[in-house]
């Protein structure tokens, strides 16, 4: 896979969000705010890309029957990091996060990651695959949180827009549903009109 293939996976073709569909409990749990979904879509980019490379250098030497439990060691050790980091800097966003930043131990996007890519390719690439895989994450949740924000609490960012009788279902595990659900048709619709399109290109060339 070429360098510029593995940057752009993450964020386009293999979305883990919108196109894999992972990491969905937190997706719908914290994008209630724009705020909180940026801040747990950097926290996952941090202890992707972290456990990536560690893992990646350690493939070798890691026995084969073992790998899993060694893998979550590794992404637990992150984890538990980002979440000392935090608790002292920023401990209102780390209380906003609650239970969903050490869960990240058990986010599939990360594990998936370490075990379909990490572990089977070289320390450059690898952190490559989780700086993408992690960006794309935190761009969907941003956008899910913003719509959210907007509709819901009639605010971005946390600044007031003023808006006299914002819709709180969107705040709602049910208008979680629906902008995740929306958002996944129209993303997915679009990246097959696209493909569909490459390919036919292709073909007319050929």
């Amino acid at each position: 896979m070429k360098k510029r293939e593995i940057a752009l996976n993450g964020i386009l073709k293999s979305n883990p969000t919108f196109r894999l569909v992972l990491g969905t409990c937190p997706t719908l749990a914290v994008t209630t705010t724009a705020v909180n979904s940026l801040a747990m879509g950097l926290a996952v980019t941090f202890v992707l890309v972290c456990s990536n490379m560690m893992i990646s250098l350690l493939r070798k030497v890691i026995p084969d029957n073992v790998r899993i439990a060694a893998f979550i060691t590794v992404i637990a050790t992150f984890v538990t990091i980002l979440q000392m980091l935090m608790k002292s800097l920023l401990p209102d966003l780390y209380s906003a996060l609650g239970i969903f930043l050490p869960l990240i131990v058990v986010n599939c996007i990360i594990l998936g990651r370490a075990e379909a890519f990490a572990s089977k390719n070289g320390v450059a690439d690898s952190i490559t695959d989780g700086f993408s895989m992690g960006i794309g994450f935190t761009a969907s949740l941003t956008l899910i949180g913003v719509i959210r924000e907007l509709l819901g609490s009639g605010s971005f960012f946390s600044l007031s827009l003023g808006v006299r009788s914002p819709m709180s279902v969107f705040v709602l595990p049910a208008g979680g549903f629906f902008v995740y659900g929306i958002l996944m048709a129209v993303i997915n619709h679009i990246t097959y009109k696209s493909e569909k399109s490459r390919l036919l290109k292709k073909e007319r060339a050929e």
